[in-house]
């Protein structure tokens, strides 16, 4: 039963989907970083949100870690160069809190413009202070919006709704996508310089750390307000609290520090500047709906299938299309390392017919999983397949034919690496995997966890021969198909016994008149 370690607190509903997947969950909260790395080992994943520090060190000391789950959408916490190196699948739950996020940077917006908090305060103290906490509108003020992501994209569609004019910065929104959102699109500097209230949306990198400076601030119109509820340390806290002080800019409201908890900080007390302790996810449903997202990501995971938001995976999701061809092409891969040479040092992946139209990036992966599972002696995953590839002197290639490359099938996986090769597809309406294609030979049978390929010469006789000598040593055959050659000389026969071929019958098999080559395959 696969363990789950989970090192914080998760909404019961995740805890009780991994337990109905029929895992082990293993809720330990609260441990020490040596702690956690003891109570890691012999578990196959880990559940954290933001206090946990996913480090190479606790990586190395969970070796049968398969995937990393963070119940929320960043991962500073999570070292994912580590975790790819070690073959560990890092995944998130982006969509979880966005709503949450976006509608807790508009209660910021509004609060830092009406002074909500400072007011509050005042009254609650006995003062009645109303020119004092005099604030601005919203309406018809420019939202400068660094980020145009999920919850950038929220928070736009929000501020529109009372009146402001958006401008955003993000370079990777084209400006036809922006046009059709109405919004402006700008460079930085500009979206700094002629915003009335700026809102961060960005990730935090080593780019976009102290992104906004005091010099940043310098060329603000003075009565900037900025919002950020997304990492801390993005806008410069130090210069911030002198900004607003010396009146550079208006004010601030911020959500998150550049570090946490952060109980004195010198924003703290200024008028003008509105903090809260890292909210923007805390509502109740943002909770329930990371720890559920997670448990998919984790499921899927533990099951060896595709995970939507794994971060660390060098390709996109799979299509309708695609997806049925995914577990197909890790059995070719499987069977097929046992055919190829050990020193190749090119494998090709080849997607024919209609998948050939499409991503075939998730399809590649799947084939080199399986191929280089039954190569190497460590576990090979969607994420360190291509680094055992590159370890191992492979060069993949990836090679599409859309339409009918092959007339007789409507699609084809092929797998070819030096002067062997296999081919397969999926058949009628149970879509039933069929290897249709061998060194170039065609044959048609389902593919086993063993199997034998056996070439010879194209004469009468053969065929009772093998039939004979493997009957004499009680091997049961469970499929068989003769291969008709593409080009006339020899036949291919592609053997399915119901069990492994020891290698002294396969030695007797090659030693029989006629017959050219023995392979085992092993899926």
């Amino acid at each position: 039963m696969p363990r789950i370690l989970v090192s914080e607190e998760l909404a019961e509903s995740g805890l009780a989907k991994m337990r109905a997947a029929g895992h082990e969950v293993d809720v330990r909260v609260g441990l020490s970083p040596e702690e956690l790395r003891q109570a890691i080992k012999g578990a196959h994943a880990l559940v954290v949100r933001s206090a946990t520090n996913v480090d190479d060190a606790l990586l190395a000391a969970g070796p049968d870690l398969i995937v990393v789950g963070r119940a929320g959408v960043g991962l500073d916490n999570v070292d994912i160069e580590a975790a790819t190196r070690r073959g560990v699948m890092v995944a998130n739950a982006p969509e979880s809190n966005i709503v949450s996020a976006a509608e807790h940077t508009m209660a910021m917006l509004l609060a830092v413009a009406r002074n909500v908090p400072q007011a509050h305060a005042a009254l609650v103290q006995g003062r009645w202070e109303r020119s004092k906490w005099e604030g601005v509108e919203l309406f018809d003020k420019v939202l400068g919006v660094a980020g145009l992501g999920r919850i950038g994209k929220l928070v736009a569609q929000r501020a529109a709704g009372f009146g402001m004019r958006i401008m955003a910065y993000d370079p990777y929104v084209s400006e036809e996508r922006a046009r059709a959102m109405n919004i402006e699109l700008v460079d930085l500097d500009t979206l700094v310089e002629q915003s009335d209230f700026l809102t961060i949306h960005l990730p935090k990198t080593k780019e976009t750390v102290g992104l906004i400076d005091a010099a940043a601030m310098a060329r603000a119109k003075n009565s900037l307000r900025i919002i950020n509820v997304a990492r801390g340390g993005i806008v410069d806290e130090a210069d911030l609290a002198d900004a607003v002080k010396n009146g550079v800019i208006a004010g601030a409201a911020l959500d998150v520090f550049s570090k946490e908890p952060m109980t004195d900080s010198p924003l703290f007390g200024i008028d003008g500047i509105v903090v809260t302790p890292h909210l923007g996810a805390s509502t109740t449903e943002a909770q329930d709906r990371a720890g559920d997202h997670i448990a998919d990501q984790i499921n899927l995971a533990l099951a060896g299938d595709f995970v939507p938001y794994a971060v660390n995976i060098s390709a996109a999701d799979a299509n309708e299309t695609i997806k049925p061809y995914l577990p197909l092409a890790e059995r070719l891969g499987s069977l097929f390392a046992s055919a190829a040479a050990t020193d190749i040092t090119e494998l090709e992946i080849i997607a024919t017919g209609e998948i050939g139209a499409y991503d075939t990036s998730l399809l590649t992966l799947s084939a080199m999983k399986g191929f280089f599972g039954g190569r190497v002696d460590e576990q090979v995953t969607y994420v360190n397949a291509p680094q055992i590839a590159e370890k191992l002197g492979v060069k993949v290639k990836e090679t599409k034919v859309a339409g009918a490359g092959n007339s007789d099938y409507v699609n084809l996986v092929t797998l070819r690496a030096g002067t062997h090769s296999i081919a397969a597809t999926l058949v009628g309406q149970r879509r039933q995997a069929r290897i249709v294609l061998v060194d170039d030979h065609i044959t048609d049978v389902p593919p086993s966890d063993h199997m034998l390929v056996v070439r010879n010469d194209d004469r009468p006789g053969v065929i009772g021969l093998v039939g004979t000598l493997l009957g004499n040593h009680n091997v049961n055959i469970a499929d068989m198909d003769v291969g008709r050659a593409l080009t006339p000389g020899t036949a291919l026969m592609v053997i399915a016994p119901t069990a492994e071929v020891t290698e002294d019958v396969q030695n007797e098999l090659r030693a029989a008149p006629g017959i050219i080559e023995v392979i085992a395959l092993r899926g």
